[in-house]
């Protein structure tokens, strides 16, 4: 099962159907991006087709660097960070959520950065994120 629920290669993902994709958790999808863009500042909004085991996924970039993917799934979304270890020392020292930073202690570490994946589903999620990307912008 691929990772997005969008997986049509041959048409870029419309409003629409993120919203069908998505359901109730569609509000918590535009709050998140409302979010991130109040912490750092405008962002280019890049749908990328990575490949047919992955699907549609939205980078949420500054300039050429991506801040954040998000990545829509049946009733939810991923969002997910490659985080150098100065943010992650950062998103040590904040007042982030216990289940975030669980997260970035388990997550995988490769040559870019540790890799770190959270499912999203509820508006209280997502202000630990935007925070979580502002410190990523910062580090």
């Amino acid at each position: 099962m691929p990772l997005s629920a969008l997986t049509d290669k041959s048409h870029e993902p419309t409003d629409a159907a993120v919203r069908d994709v998505l359901g109730n958790s569609y509000e918590v999808w535009n709050r998140l991006i409302d979010l991130v863009e109040e912490e750092i500042g405008p962002v280019s909004r890049v749908w990328g087709y990575t490949s047919k085991t992955t699907g549609w996924g939205l980078r949420l970039k500054q300039n050429d660097r991506i801040i954040v993917y998000i990545t829509p799934q049946t009733g939810k979304f991923l969002a997910s960070f490659a985080l150098g270890e100065k943010a992650v020392a950062e998103a040590k020292r904040s007042k982030l959520s216990t289940a975030l930073l669980t997260a970035i202690d388990t997550a995988p570490r490769y040559a870019e950065g540790r890799g770190i994946r959270v499912e999203v589903s509820h508006h209280s999620q997502v202000s630990d994120l935007a925070a979580l990307a502002k410190i990523k912008c910062e580090n």
